[in-house]
């Protein structure tokens, strides 16, 4: 599993709004994943949270993630990153999940009423499937 820094051709691979997992640490230690809208930005990966999910007691508690994205044109394309959130941030303006809809949906987020939370993962080592599979 080769360490980072990510090639350019997973940067690329990462950028597009591609379908992704993010698994985190339940209380108890099961691995929890769901299904996530994720950015690319800078050398860290940005996800956002509604104020009210499970997720931010795990992350808060153990910030370790592994975050698998699929490639929008084949999922055989994969790769998963493996990292820790080193931040985390209520989002009050609603700036960050506006940053992710639009990359995903073109539009600004709907849901205006509840609040969330960004979290920026750094990524420690990663691993590519299919077209990103390194030998």
């Amino acid at each position: 599993m080769p360490d980072t820094p990510l090639p350019d051709d997973l940067r690329a691979l990462l950028t597009k709004p591609n379908p992704a997992v993010i698994a985190t640490l339940g209380a108890d230690g099961r691995p929890v994943s769901v299904a996530t809208w994720y950015l690319l930005d800078g050398d860290r990966i940005l996800v956002n949270m509604d104020e009210g999910r499970k997720r931010l007691g795990h992350l808060r508690r153990d910030p370790r993630v592994s975050l698998t994205v699929l490639d929008e044109a084949g999922w055989y394309t994969h790769v998963s990153v493996q990292g820790r959130v080193t931040e985390m941030r209520d989002d009050p303006d609603l700036a960050d999940i506006d940053r992710l809809a639009v990359h995903y949906t073109g539009r600004p987020y709907r849901n205006r009423e509840r609040g969330r939370v960004s979290a920026w993962v750094e990524v420690d080592r990663w691993h590519g499937w299919g077209a990103a599979a390194r030998d």
